[in-house]
């Protein structure tokens, strides 16, 4: 039996409309509409059809219903002029991450959801809140995906076609998710990370807020999260110069630019040198790219200990990936770059890593043995 909500998903994934896929298909576009709604049901030869066009094996349009993540509950990070059709081609991808994280929390017993609602506050208030809470004190951030994830929450990365999107996060059913471009900079990586926190610590359901403003508000977080006021006063001197911006950013491993205005922000750089090094970075490369990046992004460390365990058991990724009805192809999207590489060790000080405390306390079952109501636990914080 076809779920027509699975048709809908698949293409809003593809990023076609319904026009596109008809005429991928050859399916009449009167009779994707009538899939879509349910009005009649795709036999079973144009079901091979759609499944060919979409990309998507047969199997995955005859599971159950997918819960799409809630539209008006996503902050999006990105260009203003990113079509609706790129916003649903990512949030579709979203929606099969958090099939994909479902699938894993019955297996797995995951870190339990450790991130505040604080509507009020002013960003850099909530910042020093949830580093407070956290126990950062005014150290330089730890792997912020890392730090994410011991808290609960679920990171996943963007399809490397959705490069105008730079990353979002969205509440759904009391578990906050993230998703990265991991196209950009290790270093704009982590501030996308802060800034998305910032998004589901102050923007969350209770508190909702959109447009430039909760952009604003997300932004400034997120350089007072990773940039504290009172590290960065004790590092960086009045006034300090581009080379001074260079060497600086590697403490708090964040870019030139982000340090820059971080200063300004502090009364450090007034709005004159704040514009000259603005020019003078942008001159050196620093507007577009990061010429002196820390290195290797950030990576899940999550999903990296679920696979490997599940390699240990003999069950493949595209055991996993037929399980929830994709192609591996598809899958692997979703966990593109988080879970091949590992962060490069850095000279400076940091507030310890969250991650040490995850531990794995026994190991999954094969995918054709794993009892689907009888949850095995593998990692857990003390």
């Amino acid at each position: 039996m076809v779920t027509p909500s699975r048709i809908a998903l698949a293409r809003k994934r593809r990023g076609m409309t319904l026009a596109q896929l008809s005429d991928r298909s050859s399916i009449s576009l009167q009779s994707l509409s009538n899939y879509e709604t349910g009005r009649t049901a795709p036999r079973s030869a144009t079901l091979n059809k759609l499944a060919s066009a979409l990309d998507f094996p047969a199997a995955f349009f005859q599971g159950p219903p997918l819960e799409e993540l809630p539209a008006d509950g996503i902050s999006w990070r990105a260009r203003s002029k990113t079509s609706p059709r790129v916003l649903d081609a990512a949030r579709a991808a979203g929606t099969l991450g958090a099939t994909l994280y479902t699938w894993i929390a019955e297996s797995f017993r995951l870190p339990a959801v450790d991130v505040p609602s604080l509507g009020r506050p002013d960003p850099e208030t909530a910042a020093a809140m949830v580093r407070t809470r956290w126990e950062l004190g005014e150290a330089p951030a730890p792997n912020m995906v890392h730090l994410l994830e011991a808290h609960g929450v679920r990171v996943f990365s963007l399809d490397p076609d959705h490069a105008e999107v730079d990353a979002f996060a969205v509440w759904r059913e009391g578990v906050p998710f993230v998703f990265l471009n991991t196209l950009k900079s290790a270093e704009r990586g982590r501030f996308d990370a802060a800034h998305e926190l910032g998004h589901l610590v102050m923007h969350g359901s209770e508190h909702a807020c959109s447009g430039p403003e909760a952009e604003r508000q997300a932004n400034a977080f997120a350089s007072a999260f990773l940039m504290p006021r009172a590290s960065v006063l004790g590092h960086m001197p009045s006034g300090a110069h581009v080379d001074q911006i260079i060497r600086g950013k590697r403490i708090w491993k964040v870019s030139a630019m982000a340090l820059t205005y971080r200063l300004h922000d502090l009364s450090l750089l007034t709005d004159w040198q704040y514009r000259s090094t603005c020019a003078e970075l942008s001159r050196l490369g620093y507007r577009s790219a990061e010429p002196e990046s820390m290195g290797e992004r950030e990576t899940s460390q999550v999903l990296t200990k679920v696979f490997a365990a599940l390699r240990t058991k003999g069950v493949k990724p595209s055991a996993v990936a037929a399980e929830l009805g994709l192609t591996s192809e598809e899958m692997n999207r979703l966990l593109f770059g988080l879970t091949l590489t590992t962060v490069a060790g850095g000279g400076q000080q940091t507030a310890p890593t969250p991650t040490r405390h995850l531990s794995a306390v026994s190991s999954p079952p094969s995918v054709a043995a794993r009892p689907p109501s009888n949850p095995v636990p593998a990692f857990a914080r003390p």
